[in-house]
């Protein structure tokens, strides 16, 4: 038990996708709740800066792409470039989801009767926040638990010039007015490669340079693979294996020097190497916790930090960084600190990667599991043999399973191609429910559908087993 003089059972600092359910739930529990957020709105990098305005704008994208193009195979032929309004519509679209999600939240958290209160929290001890209010007046609180979700922000080194104009991070890049003809963007990974083709697919002229060998290096070769070449069709050039040394804005635009020596120029940059924690602010050490070497607290798999009740979720927990995860975070982390029965998840978690086409997946990568010894069979399916992949133009498409030769478990599931995001789902819930490879080979399908995959990739493995 804990003392009832706290101003409240629980303070939830940050709105974002784990600080909102960890809210919501404890307020369900009859507890009594606040959620302290320092911007002028709700909802947090999720929904105003990060993944739900950057989706509104790659449907834009896609849709463009879609009616330019029978087929991923073929040049993107954008009339974004023809059309100077596009973008300004799409950004337009954008705002109009993201207005309409926030008015949502706002009605949910207040329908709850979870307490808002606007202001930039800090520790003053283990159990007490002082808030600057927006007004300039401050406010202490206190509370027997402590949720942090403050999310996390684009990583932006000293050395590279930003100016919100030319040389853009992923959140600057998302309020651009402007479609640049030409744009290079820094990095190889998930945002890097989800913008190089929203923007391609948008008219725009794309380099991507990173200094991997291969863009998303986690994934399987096969699938990124199938995406360098959608990367090639879309005429983003990939400039692998490359570091730079400097950037710098010039009259014209922005001017790159790699370490070879060579020079490219365009009209604007996007860097996107890695994100960092929003602690700075917080003053942990008045709590007593401390922050690694690398800036991040160390939780359990409660998300429990050393200090009992203070939990942490979402992007300021780490890795995976999804919000899908922050909210099941949220959401344990409050039933476990009010002494709840937690169902724990299975572990499995879908992967979801935005890109023209999709990418999905859900458990072992064939690295992993080579790199364990484990003994497997593989089956593809790929879209140009589904009369859905014809008819929607997506021949490129590609489901691939893994199969335990042993038991005929399935240990992953790859998608590349429209719906992948939604198509990862059904092998979710055939790994969860411990079915095998001969369930899926058996299940009757909708016809014509882009799942049918399942059946054709689970009847080649079945194949291989026989």
């Amino acid at each position: 038990m804990y003392m009832t003089s706290f101003d409240y059972d629980l303070l939830v600092v940050g709105s974002g996708p784990g600080g909102q359910e960890a809210a919501i739930t404890a307020a369900r529990l009859g507890k009594r709740v606040a959620l302290i957020e320092r911007k002028p709105y709700v909802g947090g990098v999720s929904l105003q800066t990060g993944t739900i305005p950057s989706k509104a704008l790659r449907e834009a994208a896609y849709v463009t792409s879609r009616s330019a193009s029978l087929g991923m195979r073929r040049t993107i032929q954008s009339r974004a470039a023809s059309e100077p309004g596009f973008l300004t519509d799409a950004l337009g679209q954008k705002d109009r989801v993201v207005d309409r999600k926030e008015a949502q939240l706002l009605e949910r958290l207040m329908s709850e009767g979870v307490v808002l209160i606007p202001g930039e929290a800090s520790f003053i001890d283990a159990h007490t926040l002082l808030v600057n209010r927006p007004r300039g007046d401050k406010q202490r609180l206190s509370a027997a638990y402590i949720v942090l979700a403050t999310g996390s922000r684009p990583r932006r080194p000293a050395s590279v010039p930003f100016d919100r104009e030319r040389v853009l991070d992923s959140t600057s890049l998302l309020k651009i007015r402007r479609l640049p003809a030409s744009l290079i963007v820094v990095g190889g990974g998930v945002i890097a490669c989800e913008f190089a083709t929203i923007f391609a697919s948008l008219g725009c002229e794309v380099t991507l340079i990173d200094s991997h060998a291969q863009l998303l290096a986690y994934l399987d070769a096969d699938i990124i693979s199938r995406l360098a070449e959608d990367f090639t069709d879309m005429n983003i050039s990939l400039r692998m294996k490359t570091r730079i040394n400097e950037i710098r804005r010039t009259d014209q635009g922005v001017s790159v020097t790699t370490e070879h020596g060579d020079r490219l120029e365009a009209d604007a940059l996007l860097y996107a190497l890695g994100r960092e924690p929003n602690y700075d602010l917080l003053e942990l050490d008045r709590a007593g916790l401390v922050a690694d070497d690398h800036g991040w607290v160390r939780i359990n798999q409660h998300q429990q930090t050393s200090q009992a009740h203070i939990y942490i979720v979402g992007d300021l927990a780490g890795r995976p960084s999804l919000a899908s995860t922050a909210m099941e975070q949220g959401r344990m982390a409050v039933r476990h600190a009010f002494n709840i029965e937690v169902q724990q998840s299975p572990g499995l978690l879908p992967m979801a990667i935005y890109t023209i086409p999709e990418l999905s997946y859900v458990g072992e990568t064939e690295r992993q599991l080579l790199e364990r010894e484990a003994t497997y069979v593989k089956g593809y399916a790929p879209y140009a043999n589904t009369a859905r992949g014809q008819i929607i133009g997506n021949e490129h498409g590609l489901l691939k399973l893994l199969v335990d030769r042993k038991n005929r478990s399935i240990l992953g599931v790859h998608i590349i191609g429209e719906s992948a995001s939604e198509l990862v789902h059904v092998g979710q819930m055939a790994m969860t429910c411990h079915v095998t490879v001969d369930v899926l080979a058996a299940t009757v399908f909708n016809y014509p559908t882009l799942a049918q995959c399942y059946k054709t990739a689970a009847l080649e493995c079945q194949m291989q087993l026989e």
